[in-house]
């Protein structure tokens, strides 16, 4: 696996995760405390759904986008990341791999636009009027990309 002298002896090392003080039981507790009705409880989670469905509202298929975006981006990532870090070289396979994790991000984000009751078209718009307020004379610039005005989201 790495290459060592013959000579030397592994010694086993314990990585220690989680403090001697730390009690775990307690931790859970506080997570559970701090956690959503409708995290914790199924029927609290399906009433939510059904509240938000007579007011016009798709949550199953929100849902769906925004864990399949997440997803699909990480295969995407993981990708990129081995080319980048990993010594994985940038071939044509590797490419049409990347374009096919994108499109299958693009079939997510269609799924989040009809749940949002939006276009593609009107993403860009609002993504691009967004831009142009943030970077004033259209070139990025670090200082206003960490100081964002109130409502730059």
């Amino acid at each position: 696996m790495f290459n060592q002298p013959s000579n030397a002896t592994i010694t086993p090392i314990l990585i220690i995760t989680m403090s001697k003080n730390v009690d775990f039981d307690r931790y859970l507790e506080f997570v559970d405390g701090v956690t959503s009705l409708e995290s914790r409880k199924t029927g609290a989670f399906i009433d939510r759904n059904k509240a938000l469905k007579l007011r016009g509202k798709d949550l199953c298929r929100l849902l769906t986008a925004a864990i399949g975006i997440t997803a699909e981006g990480g295969e995407f990532a993981e990708i990129a990341k081995k080319i980048a870090f990993q010594g994985k070289e940038w071939t044509a396979d590797e490419e049409y791999h990347m374009k096919r994790e994108l499109g299958d991000i693009l079939w997510y984000v269609a799924q989040a636009c009809i749940s949002l009751g939006v276009s593609f078209d009107e993403l860009i718009e609002m993504n691009v009027e967004k831009l142009e307020k943030r970077y004033p004379g259209g070139s990025f610039d670090v200082h206003y990309s960490e100081n964002r005005e109130d409502g730059d989201i």
